[in-house]
């Protein structure tokens, strides 16, 4: 069953943020956009070339009031030591959950149960709390975070123009869509 339009459930967990240890749960995607990116496992290969990348989007994002948290199903401790050791991982400024029961990633319907790690998930979170957007890739295909932008300027467009819809490959500023019976077939 997909999770779009779909609240998600309540969690609880630890993460590293910031040189710091701190408590995270499904409430802090309240109030705000939030993008939620799993991954399957720190100190390995493509993970590291992803969570980078998201880094570079981070300002972007932030400027777009939208919150960054990367969660695999590694713990804090082991966040906290793969963000000391690497130097792409380092830069990291965003939310690290780490997810040792499995139990978000579950939730995200992620998780790969015969290997015990988080699919590359990819969500885009509503102010409500609600799952707007999902991709997810087989293990060996990395992300582009560059693409989140765009996804999300057009996420809030829709949510503060009831009534509009943004065709293919929308950016801002670009003309929209009123659905309606006249148009039909028409596009």
């Amino acid at each position: 069953m997909s999770l779009i339009g779909k609240e998600i459930e309540e969690f609880a967990a630890k993460a590293f943020h910031q040189g710091e240890f701190i408590d995270v749960s499904s409430e802090n995607f309240k109030g705000k956009w939030s993008v939620v990116c799993f991954y399957p496992a720190d100190f390995t290969f493509v993970c590291p070339t992803e969570l980078e990348d998201l880094q570079d989007q981070y300002k972007t994002l932030q400027a777009l009031d939208v919150e960054v948290y990367s969660v695999s199903t590694d713990t804090h401790f082991t966040h906290k030591a793969w963000h000391d050791a690497s130097d792409a991982i380092g830069k990291i400024e965003y939310i690290m959950i780490g997810d040792p029961t499995h139990k978000i990633s579950r939730i995200f319907d992620v998780l790969d149960e015969e290997e015990g790690l988080a699919n590359r998930g990819t969500f885009i979170i509503d102010p409500n709390g609600v799952v707007q957007t999902i991709e997810i890739n087989a293990d060996g295909i990395g992300r582009d975070a560059s693409t989140l932008v765009d996804k999300i300027r057009a996420a809030q467009y829709v949510r503060n123009n009831p009534g509009e819809v943004c065709p293919a490959k929308w950016k801002e500023g670009a003309d929209t869509l009123k659905p309606s019976l006249d148009l039909v077939g028409k596009i």
